[in-house]
């Protein structure tokens, strides 16, 4: 059950940061992207590069409003740190990860979730677990990409997860299915 009160201004989109402009996968976040800010939305990010450069992108390319939350790393060797070429309309900066992710989540109403790797799967694990624990009163999310249903699949079959903890999220194929989900939540 996803709370049906959530009225959605700010969308967050997590995924890949090492994604190349031409990828499939940079250019449907860029594309649920741009359509969201033609419809008023919100798009916030990371401020990194992949996905997260691809929602602002997508946005600014009619005029929609973007905001970034970052944190320049110092001891971070792995981590991108702040994209110079994902320029948003505001920028919010954190001083690590953790921060980041959660101030992420505070700043926005909805999540979608795109193809990424670890840091993706940290993105999703806690708006997973913040969504159990608030149940009825949480933040949704959208799984972005038909892969999500084997990966989901493979959590439910081999984890301890219960039927409302499936609840709390959709998985959508592609572009044309994310605001008709939006719609539903």
């Amino acid at each position: 059950m996803i709370n049906k009160q959530v009225i959605f201004k700010k969308v967050a989109f997590f995924g890949d940061a090492a994604v190349l402009p031409e990828s499939t996968y940079y250019q449907t976040a860029f594309q649920v992207a741009k359509k969201l800010a033609k419809l008023g939305y919100v798009v916030v990010n990371g401020g990194g590069p992949g996905i997260m450069d691809a929602a602002t992108r997508g946005a600014e390319s009619v005029g929609g409003e973007t905001e970034s939350v970052t944190f320049y790393p110092e001891h971070a060797t792995g981590f991108e740190g702040r994209y110079l070429a994902n320029i948003t309309d505001k920028e919010i900066k954190t001083k690590n990860y953790i921060e980041r992710m959660f101030k992420l989540m505070e700043q926005s109403d909805i999540f979608l979730i795109f193809q990424g790797g670890t840091g993706t799967i940290s993105e999703l694990g806690t708006a997973w677990v913040l969504a159990k624990l608030y149940y009825g009163h949480h933040k949704p999310f959208i799984l972005v990409g038909s892969f999500w249903r084997k990966v989901i699949g493979a959590m439910h079959d081999n984890l301890l997860i219960d039927a409302k903890e499936m609840d709390v999220f959709r998985i959508v194929d592609g572009i044309d299915d994310v605001l008709p989900r939006m719609r539903e939540l």
